[in-house]
C-alpha cells in the first residue's frame, strides 16, 4: 500500500461503520494517525481491529449534534496528536424516506440536525487549529439526494453541507486550508447496527423507502448502488496532496447521477 498519508493526523468522524469505517480502514493502511469519533461504542470495536493491524488510533465518543461535542472531538484529537491535518466529516443520513407533506416538524427539526449540524460544528471547532497550523484539508460527505424523492428534510441540510463547503472555501483557500465535499449516491453497505429509525414499518412506508431506490437506480446512469471503497476512494483523493489544488468543490459519485 502508498503511504499518502505518513504521520498525518486524520479526525474521522461517523467512524463505527459504513463509509467512515472504510475510510478510516484505508487512510490507516496508508499511515495515518486516526482519532476515531462517533457516538456509538462500536466504535470502540472498529478502533481494536485497526490497532491489531498497526495502526495508530484514538477513539471519541461524541455527539456532534452538539457545539460541545464538536469543541470535545477537536481539543482532544489536538491533545493527543498536537495537531489536525484532515477532518472527514461524515456523520449524517436518511432517517425518514416519505412524502413531505407526511413529515411532522419534530421529524423535519431531526433531519437537520442528523444531516447538518455535525458538519457544521465539526467545521466551526476544526478551524482555528488548521488556521493555527497554517494549513490543512476538510472533506465533507453531502449527498446527491439534493435532488431526489422522499426526503426532502435530507435533502435540504446535504444542501446546506454543499453550500457551507463552497462558502468555507472562499474564506480560507488563501489561509492554506482546502474544503471540498463528495457526494454519494446509493451505497451498498452491511446492515446498519443500530437502525436510523426504529419505527416499525408498515406497507405504506415499505413502499416509499422501495420509491427512493428505485429513483436513485433510475437517475444513475450506471443503475446500481456503489460499493463502500467507491465512495472512499474519492474522499481519501481530496483528503491528500493529489488534490492540492482542489478546493471548493462538490463531487458527485453517484454513478452519474449529479444530485
Amino acid at each position: 500500500m502508498s503511504a499518502r498519508f505518513s504521520n498525518q493526523v486524520m479526525v474521522v468522524t461517523g467512524a463505527a461503520q459504513g463509509i467512515g469505517k472504510r475510510v478510516a480502514e484505508r487512510a490507516g493502511s496508508e499511515g495515518a494517525r486516526l482519532l476515531l469519533v462517533d457516538i456509538a461504542d462500536y466504535v470502540h470495536g472498529v478502533a481494536a481491529e485497526l490497532r491489531d493491524n498497526g495502526i495508530e488510533v484514538q477513539v471519541v465518543q461524541a455527539d456532534l449534534e452538539t457545539w460541545e461535542g464538536a469543541q470535545q472531538v477537536m481539543a482532544e484529537a489536538k491533545q493527543t496528536y498536537g495537531r489536525i491535518d484532515i477532518l472527514i466529516n461524515n456523520v449524517g443520513g436518511t432517517i425518514w424516506a416519505q412524502p413531505y407533506e407526511e413529515y411532522q416538524p419534530e421529524q423535519i427539526e431531526k433531519e437537520i440536525r442528523r444531516s447538518l449540524f455535525p458538519t457544521l460544528w465539526c467545521c466551526r471547532a476544526v478551524i482555528p487549529y488548521m488556521l493555527e497550523q497554517g494549513r490543512g484539508a476538510i472533506v465533507n460527505v453531502s449527498s446527491v439526494a439534493t435532488r431526489g424523492l422522499m426526503r426532502v428534510p435530507y435533502g435540504a441540510a446535504k444542501g446546506g453541507v454543499n453550500a457551507l463547503t463552497v462558502n468555507m472555501a472562499f474564506e480560507y483557500a488563501q489561509q492554506g486550508i482546502r474544503i471540498n465535499a463528495t457526494a454519494p449516491g446509493g451505497t451498498e453497505a452491511p446492515p446498519r447496527l443500530t437502525p436510523r429509525n426504529s419505527e416499525a414499518q408498515g406497507d405504506r412506508e415499505q413502499l416509499w423507502y422501495q420509491q427512493l431506490i428505485d429513483q436513485t437506480n433510475q437517475t444513475s446512469l450506471m443503475h446500481r448502488y456503489g460499493t463502500l471503497d467507491e465512495q472512499a476512494d474519492p474522499i481519501l483523493f481530496l483528503a491528500s496532496e493529489a488534490a492540492s489544488y482542489i478546493t471548493g468543490t462538490i463531487l458527485p459519485v453517484a454513478g452519474g447521477d449529479v444530485g
